[in-house]
C-alpha cells in the first residue's frame, strides 16, 4: 500500500472504529448523577429525664406532605409537547438581452454581420422542516440538594424491563416549592434546567438502530 493510500484509508478506518466503539456503549442502570439521594442522617441529642419539653426535640402537628428536605420524594408529571415548523422559499430570476444593429461596409448594409446577445439566470430553492415530540407519563424522584434560595434540585430514573428489552427515563432539574401541588406532584413544564432522557436498550433498541457501517457512511466524515 502506497503512502497516499495510507493517508486516505487511515482516517476512514479510525472514524469507523470510533463509531463502532460508540455504538457498543449502552446506558448503565443506576448512574450516580441520577441515583436516589438518601436523607441526611442527624444523630439524636441525648434526652434528659424529668421534663415535659426537651431541647432539640420537636413534633410537627400541622405539616403538609410536600417535598422540602434532602431525600424527600417528589412526583413529576411528564407532559412534554413540542411542535416546530420552518419553511423557506427563494426565487431569483435575472435576464438580459443586447442587440447589434445592422452593420455597414462601404456604405452598404451587411445582413450576415447582424447579431444579438441574450443571457438569463434563474435560481430557485425551497426548504421545509417539521419536528414534533410528545412525552407523557410520570416519574418519582428524590431531592438531591436544597439551594440557598429554597429551590430544590431533584433527580431520578425509572427502568422498565419488558421481554427482551429495557426502557428507562431519567430526569434532573430544579423546582420551586411553591409550584408543587398539594398531592406532592409537579408538572415537568415547571422544572427549570430540565434534563429529560428517554431511551432503551436490548433487542428492540438494537433492531431500531442502524449498524456501525451505516452510521459511518452517514457521518460527516464521508466526503460525499
Amino acid at each position: 500500500m502506497t503512502l497516499l493510500n495510507m493517508q486516505v484509508y487511515c482516517p476512514l478506518m479510525l472514524g469507523a472504529l470510533a463509531l463502532l466503539l460508540n455504538g457498543c456503549s449502552t446506558p448503565k442502570m443506576g448512574e450516580d448523577k441520577y441515583a436516589a439521594t438518601q436523607p441526611v442522617y442527624v444523630a439524636p441529642e441525648p434526652r434528659s429525664t424529668g421534663a415535659i419539653y426537651q431541647a432539640n426535640i420537636s413534633m410537627s402537628l400541622f405539616e403538609d406532605i410536600k417535598a422540602k428536605r434532602v431525600g424527600d420524594i417528589l412526583t413529576i408529571v411528564l407532559n412534554e409537547r413540542t411542535n416546530a415548523e420552518k419553511k423557506a422559499d427563494t426565487t431569483v430570476d435575472k435576464s438580459s438581452e443586447t442587440g447589434i444593429s445592422l452593420p455597414k461596409l462601404f456604405g452598404q448594409p451587411v445582413p450576415e454581420l447582424e447579431n444579438s446577445i441574450s443571457a438569463g439566470h434563474k435560481f430557485e430553492t425551497e426548504g421545509d422542516s417539521r419536528q414534533s415530540n410528545k412525552l407523557e407519563g410520570s416519574i418519582t424522584v428524590t431531592v438531591a440538594r436544597v439551594l440557598s434560595n429554597g429551590n430544590l434540585v431533584v433527580q431520578g430514573e425509572k427502568w422498565i424491563t419488558i421481554n427482551h428489552g429495557e426502557e428507562f427515563i431519567r430526569i434532573r432539574g430544579i423546582v420551586r416549592p411553591m409550584d408543587i401541588e398539594p398531592d406532592n406532584s409537579i408538572s415537568s413544564t415547571k422544572v427549570a434546567d430540565a434534563r429529560i432522557l428517554y431511551s432503551g436498550k436490548g433487542t428492540l433498541a438494537r433492531a431500531n438502530k442502524p449498524g456501525w457501517l451505516t452510521e459511518f457512511f452517514l457521518s460527516p466524515l464521508m466526503p460525499f
